[in-house]
């Protein structure tokens, strides 16, 4: 059967498809049937449709594939589907938290209003992946573009090519190339400006530093800020001491400034053959700041501070931070340029890399 049009019905809590060929209804299908087709539980198939943790990852993949094949579109996302549909864009966040997003999704907000198209903001877990909460995002809103923040991108090109409509991620740090034959990108090379930093460090005569990382099994930004350190401290001749590479813990909020306040407070007590450290983040860097102070210790006499990102705040901070800026909202821009670009004028993938600016500040000196 050619399918023409179709339509979702809501009856007796039951979520009805409606295939129709001219004006003759072909068939229904319901949450049943595709938990038939599956060989799954109702239940667990309303929880992939919502996304909800704790079911096995083939399992899942069944379900959507059996999903987007029979375009299945649960009732709810139909209401609003006439509205929104190539009338709204998405961004999609992972590290909601983290200030240095909040410019660029304000930035993000304005362009895409200006254009006269709906803004929907979506969170995304640091345990959640980024094209799954997409494809969902997709299939029940049909936004007619995605910016993706933050996230890991080292998916399959097949897996970024589910999402089929047009995509540019921002903020990520590098893109591999699978992706990058699909996906548009703007980013700062992380590793680059990473290096820039510790290199600095270096040269002001620290042959110790001490990194404030996300967990161990980041691969993300963390990665690759972790990585120009190590090429930095190798460059310079350095040992790299993974006793002062300093990882948080899973669930932990790994951007903020609680968390660079108590694992500082927590390195101090532990060791001192150290006269620098390095945080990942602005925010990490201030909470370091703090609890150096508390402890009674001079910055930057007794120790060096450097962060990442350049935040606003970072600058009014006492001491000031040494730090690497991004250019957030021109970053953001380009961003949203490229998608509309996309969106409007069919242009390909395209990719844009901006270089950060070093900023040496009261937080940070040289030592004989």
């Amino acid at each position: 059967m050619e399918v023409q049009h179709c339509f979702i019905l809501e009856k007796s809590g039951k979520f009805l498809l409606f295939y129709l060929e001219g004006t003759t209804v072909m068939g229904a299908l319901t949450i049943k049937d595709i938990a038939k087709i599956c060989g799954v539980s109702v239940t667990t198939v309303s929880r992939a449709l919502n996304n909800y943790p704790g079911i096995n990852q083939e399992t899942k993949d069944k379900i959507m594939e059996v999903v987007r094949e029979k375009q299945f579109i649960p009732n709810n996302s139909a209401r609003n589907l006439k509205k929104l549909e190539n009338h709204s864009i998405a961004v999609l966040v992972k590290g909601v938290g983290n200030p240095f997003f909040q410019p660029m999704i304000a930035t993000l907000e304005k362009f895409v209003h200006k254009q006269k198209y709906t803004f929907i903001l979506q969170s995304v877990n640091d345990n959640e992946d980024e094209i799954e909460v997409a494809s969902q995002l997709s299939l029940e809103k049909k936004p007619k573009g995605i910016v993706f923040l933050g996230g890991y991108f080292k998916h399959t090109e097949a897996k970024l090519r589910q999402l089929d409509l047009p995509c540019v991620i921002c903020a990520v740090g590098s893109i591999d190339e699978k992706s990058s034959n699909v996906c548009s990108s703007v980013h700062v090379d992380d590793i680059r400006e990473s290096y820039r930093i510790v290199d600095y460090l270096c040269k002001a005569g620290h042959k110790r530093i001490a990194i404030f990382a996300a967990t161990r099994e980041d691969k993300s930004i963390s990665a690759l800020r972790l990585e120009g350190y190590r090429r930095a401290l190798a460059d310079n001749g350095l040992p790299v001491c993974e006793e002062l590479i300093r990882y948080s813990n899973e669930g932990e909020n790994i951007y903020s400034m609680e968390r660079g306040y108590h694992d500082m407070k927590k390195l101090l007590k532990e060791r001192d053959d150290f006269t620098a450290i390095y945080a990942i983040s602005d925010n990490m860097a201030m909470g370091i700041c703090r609890a150096l102070k508390e402890a009674g210790k001079r910055i930057p006499d007794d120790y060096s501070v450097a962060g990442f990102d350049g935040l606003d705040m970072s600058s009014y901070y006492i001491p000031t931070i040494t730090t690497v800026k991004q250019p957030v909202r021109e970053m953001a821009e380009a961003a949203a340029e490229i998608l509309f670009d996309t969106i409007e004028n069919g242009r390909g993938v395209q990719h844009r890399t901006f270089e950060g600016e070093m900023l040496i500040r009261e937080s940070s000196r040289a030592i004989n």
